[in-house]
């Protein structure tokens, strides 16, 4: 039987697994896995796709850099609100922020104009870079009613907490 990585027995494996969950938690990995898609995934995606071409008509749309806004919800008058967990869990709403494409429009291979365009709502996970709670101090958690105990790693979908 072979070991389970080159030079480390199985009890070492899984020495280093309890050593890295006692340390940091068991849900670490998914808001770093959710961090990375936020910060290199969702421009990598972009980046494959490039963007639109129709040669008939010599126009061509290119996709620039993605953006990810900070989380909050719009009311039935317009307006915006800042949108935090609770606010989110209490009104049953998801707890999500705005997904932002840069783009550019050309025409014969001319550039006709540049716009940041809303594209949907992405839902953000509890206590990733993206979340309002992800550098508070547990005083101030405890003044926006969420439990500093909380290690995150879970999305808000309508109200709900639901665990990918």
């Amino acid at each position: 039987m072979q070991a389970a990585a080159p030079g480390l027995s199985r009890d070492d494996l899984w020495e280093l697994v309890r050593a890295y969950v006692k340390e940091l938690g068991v849900v670490r990995q998914h808001i770093d896995s959710y961090n990375a898609f936020l910060e290199q995934g969702l421009q990598r995606i972009v980046d494959e796709v490039g963007g639109i071409k129709v040669e008939a008509h010599g126009v061509e749309v290119k996709f620039g850099k993605i953006e990810v806004g900070n989380p909050t919800f719009k009311e039935a008058d317009g307006s915006e609100i800042y949108l935090t967990p609770m606010i989110a869990r209490l009104r049953n709403i998801t707890y999500a922020a705005p997904l932002y494409l840069h783009m550019s429009f050309y025409v014969d291979g001319e550039e006709r104009r540049r716009e940041r365009v809303f594209i949907g709502m992405l839902p953000i996970m509890v206590r990733s870079s993206k979340c309002v709670l992800s550098n508070l101090p547990p005083e101030e958690l405890v003044k926006l009613g969420e439990d500093p105990y909380d290690p995150g790693g879970y999305f808000i979908v309508n109200g709900s907490e639901r665990v990918v």
